[in-house]
């Protein structure tokens, strides 16, 4: 049912001044009504030209920051609706909101960004429907009949920060009776209401609360916080001093010689500012209208003593659903699977980012997609990446050849060099299109958003068909390919051991497969004939070009062998045997060292473990020099790095210009835990059948992992005690399960709890 607006957009026009550095003020927006008798029920709907927190009577509506979120506003901008019953007074009412800059129209992107994306102004849109007691109802919108003013937040970006002076906070605003008189009537603004939508996915909330751990001086005597944890938030500060005093607070993912190091948020400030209104009884703040990436925060003109009980992290992001558990014998492992989850925690802030921190934070789709089996797992992110792949085929279409754009929302971006019209067609990000449905119908047995992407899926692999021709080998051009592959200089992350032909080509069967399965499912028999075809013959291509015989490769690179290995893309069990050992020779090779980047680092350990060799897949897990996972969780990471070596082993920061601390994409690896060291895994899509299926090494002696299916909970747990492997299952109501243990015949069991024990080591391998 099509929501009928008839609220306008209401606009603090013309204001559009700047401070240094661009960030601009918010501002504050009012209206009266009355409400002619008892109310029974209120709904307000409301969205914003910005992001807005919006007040009834002088109480904030709902508890969702930094709305309306960001979407592909051009085609899809989200609103809100929020029960607002009990903050309705019979008589005279008043509703007001804090408007600012937010994504719609502040600073986005790298190299400097781009201001104004979606438009010059910001605005309010609001309707209230209000029912009275005897059935008659009022609809009370944004009109000309608001009016705003300045507010308190003097400037506000995501990337900058938030500066806000307490003293011109206007007390009372959103209640009747306040006098607006200095006020000014606002502009109303031109706004296409059909691509309006309700929300579909988790609102952004403050998630948790987190204090910090220690207070330090830096050698250069600054005051430094440390909250112990990599979190993505703002602070909340509780402070006591005269009028005008500015505190200033600071944010960083890492120290570099005992002071906060920014250089790797490039031109992001990440600085908020508050002015005291000198209020005797104390005054408490936090920003409204940002967020920063940090572990540590440095604090400036704090009168007096600092107690760290007055400074509060309020961690944010996407309020999912938590429905996956892993643990194990290792704590280093377990440190490891805590930074994967907080690594999603902190990227999944309404878009799946790349990173939280930087003058970035764009929905790469590369990183998604190679993370979406984790997310899925840890997280119900069913809701957040079916409306994120509504934005990416939104965007696509924009691309007369059907390109999914490399990050959605898709922005206009800065690069050194001009790029032809069009999206770049990046194989392993633009193939999100294809891969992350298929994952969601996967984990959650979700036919509808096979149906809904179905034409996205189709109209890039049909471009990638455009592309590669008839020799059906593409990727020659600039790639990202295996991207921040572990031998990449500083300076050049693209440059990778494995080329991006064989990357792109391989790719390219893959997910043309996917789509002939998904086109399968949505019984679309010839297109599933089509695309089988197609992917055979992309297989084909694949093998006369990239394969020498007998399953070796011309690139003798982890990625390349993972890539073929995981995407079938060998001919027999001999080949696939031969491949196997050359992959675990390659790793040997490595010292067991991390020889992969962004694409083949997820698919390495089930490859290895698919063709016999999970001694190596654990040797590689559990490798402490680096790069590997354990050295970043050696070196005191709470959160995934972006680099192998994003911090060196002498505590410096990589000098390459992107080293972010907090980039979920090589936690990937967190679902070959859950599948391979646990043993859970879906065996049917939506887990409709489980495949319980340990594989204990590693030096482990005991490992566990739970899930919430769509049809309840799934645990698997193992232990290995004087040479027996006890494993303990839980299968969820109207679900079978195939338990595949080490050494023995794969057995059917249904729903319950089942408890197996045989001998381990077995010697049967």
């Amino acid at each position: 049912m099509h929501h009928h607006w008839t609220a306008q957009v209401v606009s603090p026009r013309p204001h559009t001044s700047t401070h240094a550095g661009g960030a601009r003020p918010g501002a504050l927006l009012r209206g009266e009504f009355t409400a002619r008798t008892a109310v029974r029920s209120a709904r307000l709907s409301v969205t914003a030209l910005g992001v807005y927190e919006l007040e009834v009577n002088g109480a904030v509506a709902g508890d969702h920051v930094l709305a309306p979120g960001w979407t592909s506003y051009r085609h899809r901008h989200r609103h809100q609706t929020f029960d607002v019953t009990a903050l309705i007074l019979e008589g005279r009412n008043a509703w007001g909101a804090h408007l600012a800059d937010g994504w719609y129209r502040g600073l986005l992107g790298f190299n400097g960004g781009t201001r104004d994306i979606y438009g010059e102004h910001t605005g309010l849109l609001a309707e209230l429907r209000l029912e009275y007691a005897d059935g008659s109802t009022d609809t009370v919108v944004t009109g000309d009949d608001w009016r705003w003013h300045p507010g308190p937040v003097v400037t506000a970006g995501l990337y900058e920060g938030e500066e806000y002076d307490a003293r011109l906070e206007q007390t009372g605003f959103s209640e009747a009776g306040f006098d607006d008189s200095a006020w000014q009537p606002v502009g109303i603004l031109d706004f296409d209401t059909a691509v309006l939508f309700p929300a579909d996915s988790p609102p952004v909330r403050r998630i948790e609360h987190i204090a910090p751990v220690a207070v330090t001086t830096s050698p250069t005597g600054r005051t430094i916080l440390d909250f112990g944890q990599n979190v993505v938030g703002r602070l909340r500060i509780r402070v006591r001093g005269e009028a005008g005093r500015t505190v200033t607070l600071r944010h960083a993912e890492v120290l570099e010689d005992g002071d906060l190091c920014t250089r790797p948020l490039r031109h992001a400030t990440a600085t908020d500012r508050y002015v005291l209104r000198g209020d005797p009884t104390g005054e408490e703040w936090e920003p409204r209208f940002t967020f920063h990436g940090f572990r540590y925060a440095e604090v400036e003109g704090w009168p007096g003593d600092l107690d760290t009980a007055d400074v509060t992290a309020v961690v944010l992001h996407s309020d999912l659903r938590r429905t996956g558990w892993f643990s194990c014998s290792d704590d280093s492992l377990n440190r490891l699977h805590d930074n994967v989850v907080w690594g999603m925690r902190g990227n999944f802030v309404d878009v799946p980012t790349d990173c939280p921190q930087r003058d970035e934070r764009l929905g790469w789709t590369g990183d998604v997609q190679v993370f979406a089996p984790t997310a899925a797992f840890l997280y119900d992110v069913r809701a957040f990446l079916r409306s994120w792949l509504r934005d990416l085929a939104a965007d696509q279409g924009d691309d007369e050849r059907g390109v999914p754009p490399v990050f959605t929302p898709d922005i206009p971006v800065i690069t050194p060099v001009p790029l032809p019209p069009g999206n770049p067609a990046m194989a392993g990000w633009c193939d999100a299109a294809v891969i992350v449905p298929w994952v969601l119908y996967e984990r959650y047995g979700d036919t509808e958003v096979l149906r809904t992407q179905y034409p996205s899926m189709r109209a890039w692999i049909d471009a990638v068909d455009r592309l590669a021709g008839p020799a059906r080998i593409w990727g020659e051009g600039f790639q990202f390919g295996d991207w921040l592959d572990p031998t990449a200089p500083a300076d050049d992350p693209g440059r990778a051991m494995t080329s991006s032909a064989l990357v792109a080509t391989a790719y390219f069967a893959h997910s043309t497969r996917l789509l002939a399965r998904t086109a399968e499912v949505l019984d679309d028999k010839d297109a599933a004939a089509h695309y089988h075809a197609l992917a055979d013959e992309v297989r084909d291509a694949f093998l006369a070009r990239f394969h020498t015989g007998g399953g070796r490769l011309t690139e003798e690179t982890q990625t390349a062998y993972a890539l073929a290995l995981r995407f079938q893309l060998l001919r027999d069990d001999a080949e696939r045997a031969e491949a196997g050992r050359r992959l675990a020779d390659l790793v040997a090779e490595r010292g067991h060292r991390v020889g992969t980047g962004f694409l083949g680092t997820p698919l390495v350990c089930d490859a290895l473990t698919d063709t016999g060799h999970v001694d190596t897949a654990y040797r590689l897990l559990t490798q402490r020099s680096c790069p590997s996972w354990l050295y970043q969780v050696d070196m005191g990471a709470t959160t995934v790095w972006e680099r192998w070596d994003s911090m060196l082993p002498d505590g410096s920061v990589n000098p390459g210009e992107m080293t972010s601390f907090n980039h979920y994409a090589l936690g990937a690896v967190a679902d070959w835990m859950h599948r391979t060291v646990a043993g859970l895994a879906p065996a049917e899509p939506g887990y409709r059948r489980l495949l319980i299926r340990p594989r204990p090494g590693g030096g482990l002696t005991w490992a566990w992992a739970e899930h919430d299916t769509p049809y309840g909970r799934a645990e698997t747990g193992w232990r290995c005690e004087g040479g027996t492997l006890h494993v303990d299952i839980l299968v969820p109501p109207h679900v079978s399960a195939l338990v595949d243990l080490p050494g023995g015949k794969p057995v059917d069991i249904g729903p319950g709890r089942h408890a197996f024990r045989i001998p381990f080591p077995a010697t049967t391998r």
